[in-house]
Order: C-alpha cells, then sequence, then structure tokens
C-alpha cells in the first residue's frame, strides 16, 4: 500500500506551515492554530520545506530556564536570542513522498520516534501531513469496516 492511499482517507485539513523569516511569535500562534498536530513544516519563499519545528523545540526555546540542568549554558543565549523560525527549526527533516509503501514510512517513523510525518513532492513542497493518528484509524478502523 502506498502512502497515497492512506492520505485518501483522511479528510483534507490545513497544513501546519510556516516561513523561515516568520517571528516565533507566529510559529506560537501556527502552533495554537493546528490541534491535530504538534509540528510545523518551514518553508522558504519557493514553498520547499527546510526543516521542522515541534512543540518540544518551541517549549525550550521560551521556557530555557526550566531545562537549565538538561541544556548546556552555552546555549541558552543564542535559544534567547534566535528570533526567526529558521533559527530554532531542527533541519534534520524526515519525510515522507506519495509513491512510498506504507509500512517503510511507519518503520521509519518509528526508528527516527517521530508521530508525525511531512508528505513532500519533486520539488520538497509540504503536500499533506500524516500522523500516527491517521495510521491508526485506518488499520484499526477505516480497513476493519
Amino acid at each position: 500500500m502506498k502512502i497515497k492511499e492512506i492520505l485518501e482517507t483522511i479528510e483534507e485539513r490545513e497544513l501546519p506551515l510556516v516561513r523561515e523569516h516568520e517571528t516565533t511569535r507566529e510559529v506560537v500562534k501556527r502552533m495554537l492554530k493546528y490541534s491535530h498536530t504538534r509540528l510545523i513544516y518551514v518553508v522558504d519563499k519557493d514553498g520547499k520545506c527546510m526543516g521542522t519545528i515541534s512543540l518540544g523545540t518551541l517549549i525550550r526555546h521560551l521556557f530555557p530556564h526550566g531545562f537549565e540542568p538538561a541544556i548546556h549554558p552555552r546555549f541558552l543565549i543564542p535559544m534567547i536570542t534566535f528570533e526567526t523560525a529558521k533559527h530554532i527549526m531542527n533541519k534534520g527533516l524526515i519525510y515522507a513522498a506519495n509513491e512510498d509503501n506504507v509500512e517503510a514510512v511507519i518503520e521509519r517513523m518509528i526508528k527516527a520516534g517521530i508521530k508525525e510525518i511531512a508528505i513532500l513532492d519533486d520539488e520538497k513542497r509540504v503536500i499533506a501531513d500524516l500522523a500516527m493518528q491517521d495510521l491508526l484509524k485506518y488499520y484499526h478502523l477505516v480497513e476493519s469496516e
């Protein structure tokens, strides 16, 4: 089974995107706007996905004092002074494509410890997002009907 087949079963939803130059305030607004995800995709001016910002990353960035024992002091000043999505995004992008095998994508997600993944086109633009909840729903509710 291909990813595109799973995507056909998901109700259309707006993608959680933010431009790389947008402020952390805008990132917070987007994070609060999308209840289906805890991940924001950072895109450049052409819509190409550059990275992600997770809820955890955003929390560590906005409340560094709560993580002091776990965050080395040399990272505190940069965390406080970074102001745009590009500054705080994770550049290690894990993604899938429409034609990818669902089982391979699930395995990739589990190995990476992620619960959500971007579906990108050939130009690396986000065309959809897929969450483990979507896969659970498909495999344990839709497929059994």
